[in-house]
């Protein structure tokens, strides 16, 4: 009796065990590793042989505030006053309601409308990543600017310190 019921075991197990190692792989980062060599290098060549991905930051004239820089959508882009053009100091729940522009690894910032390339940069994150600058200033979004051109966050403050946009020249706009 013991043979039988050995002998029932075995293939159970064997198949519990092969479904959890193919869950595991499937969703490991390493799995690519273990895979043939015929598929990882093409994976890996689609990816190295992709163009990094640029972020385009442009200007655009809002009435009592003049040219300001706005993101790819067209949103308003807005300075933390207690950066202080040095480094990321919103995060936690200040990141969730003014939310930190990512420059994605391998990412490029480039300016157009008047935006200068030279002015443009990245800081740490401390949440993990890279935060998109201008002039040393991180960027941020606010999260109840719903539309483009929309500018609710003007010296608005809020999560400890007042927020303001910035110009094409690089200058805090602190008019409301």
């Amino acid at each position: 009796m013991r043979k039988s019921f050995a002998f029932l075991a075995l293939p159970a197990i064997a198949l519990a065990l092969a479904a959890c190692g193919s869950s595991k792989s499937s969703n490991s980062s390493t799995s690519s590793a273990a895979a043939p060599a015929s598929s990882t290098p093409s994976a890996a060549s689609s990816t190295s042989a992709a163009a990094p991905a640029t972020v385009t930051i442009s200007a655009k004239t809002i009435p009592g505030l003049g040219p300001v820089l706005v993101n790819p959508a067209g949103r308003t882009l807005y300075t933390f006053a207690p950066d202080k053009a040095k480094k990321v100091t919103c995060v936690g729940g200040c990141a969730s309601v003014w939310p930190p522009v990512m420059l994605a690894a391998g990412a490029k910032a480039v300016g157009s409308g008047g935006v200068k390339a030279s002015l443009l940069g990245s800081d740490p994150d401390p949440s993990g990543g890279k935060v998109l600058t201008y002039a040393g200033w991180p960027l941020y979004l606010y999260v109840a600017d719903t539309a483009p051109g929309a500018h609710a966050g003007q010296a608005l403050n809020l999560n400890g310190g007042l927020w303001y946009v910035i110009s094409p020249s690089g200058k805090v706009v602190t008019k409301k």
